[in-house]
């Protein structure tokens, strides 16, 4: 049986593919490793930009990348907390 992301992991799981990447990832490989479909991915994209999780930044060269903000990388230090909380009881 598949077990579907909860939508905190989703969110988790993208802002840590971006640390991951030196805080600075290309739209196309962001989409690809976070495992999402196009339209799923950009529901996200929109909301964690809007809620200033992320930042898309362009360089000299026009390209694009995404951050994380200072509201990102403290989501992913609480979400760890968290799922070390619920591994350490059990739970």
């Amino acid at each position: 049986m598949v077990v579907k992301r909860e939508r905190l992991e989703v969110i988790y799981d993208i802002l840590k593919i971006i640390q991951d990447n030196n805080n600075s990832i290309k739209p196309t490989p962001l989409l690809r490793f976070s495992n999402l479909s196009f339209n799923s991915f950009s529901i996200y994209e929109k909301d964690l930009i809007k809620k200033d999780f992320i930042r898309l930044c362009e360089d000299k060269k026009g390209k694009k990348y995404y951050t994380l903000t200072d509201k990102g990388f403290i989501y992913l230090d609480k979400y760890s907390m968290i799922k070390n909380f619920i591994s350490e009881f059990d739970l």
